[in-house]
């Protein structure tokens, strides 16, 4: 693995651009993001409805936190989820760099590396979740910190094979661009916001007309799936380019070089 250098950055992050190209990933490529993104949020959505109650996943109604099984439910289909979105960004990742590379997603040839990587994807999620959750809940600024310091993770778990080192792995490639990074990831919320919002308005809609019966939750759920897709989909596509663009700084790896694991 190449030493990631300690010398004060020469290169600027280039923010605008990675969230331009993110936008254009992700729209330019709707039926792989469908396939990547929305399917695996569906999966998920459908995990924590049937654990947790379809009220809770729909946001009526709170998880049963009042006896030892709903807790245990609720850890169990946290787990699943948090797998099943390591696996996505990981689809994510080879598919930003096929795009970057003028080739053609191919989903199909994605699944091998990603599900190799799941056991590292998962425990890495875990405890980055607890230690940015950790930050968030003393002070935001802290939260964000932390978010950037290991926004590089699952790449460098898919891409390099670092398994549980890809929390140094990601918090040496970050270093010096932290608050580029935060920069960036916080307009990428922003727009996660107004892509939900504008969904959920769709939503409210749905709820209004068809109430809670079968078809309603049936829809209702679809409509969740859909907005996560799309909203996880530009988060996971952003990560992946920051990745690629800190590999870029600082090592002076290609694309073409990080794409070649896959081949």
């Amino acid at each position: 693995m190449a030493e990631t250098s300690s010398a004060a950055p020469t290169q600027s992050l280039g923010v605008g651009a990675l969230i331009s190209e993110s936008f254009s990933i992700l729209f330019g490529n709707i039926p792989a993001v469908i396939m990547i993104g929305f399917v695996p949020m569906f999966i998920s959505a459908m995990i924590g409805g049937l654990l947790n109650g379809w009220g809770s996943l729909l946001g009526t109604t709170p998880p049963d936190f009042t006896s030892a099984g709903g807790i245990v439910l609720f850890i169990i289909s946290m787990v699943l989820q948090m797998g099943i979105y390591g696996i996505m960004i990981a689809l994510l990742v080879q598919m930003a760099y096929d795009v970057k590379l003028g080739r053609k997603p191919n989903i199909s040839r994605y699944f091998g590396p990603a599900l190799s990587a799941l056991v590292p994807l998962l425990l890495v999620s875990i405890v980055t979740t607890i230690l940015i959750g950790i930050g968030f809940a003393a002070l935001i600024i802290p939260g964000l910190w932390l978010y950037a310091v290991f926004s590089v993770v699952v790449p460098a778990i898919v891409i390099e094979s670092a398994g549980f080192g890809a929390l140094s792995r990601s918090s040496a490639l970050t270093k010096d661009f932290r608050w580029p990074i935060v920069g960036l990831l916080v307009v990428i919320v922003i727009c996660m916001l107004i892509i939900g919002a504008i969904f959920g308005a769709g939503l409210g809609l749905i709820i209004y007309a068809l109430g809670d019966g079968f078809v309603g939750t049936v829809l209702l759920v679809l409509l969740i799936s859909v907005i996560n897709g799309f909203t996880y989909s530009l988060s996971g596509i952003s990560v992946s380019l920051i990745y690629a663009r800190l590999r870029e700084i600082k090592e002076g790896v290609g694309v073409d070089q990080l794409a070649s694991v896959f081949e």
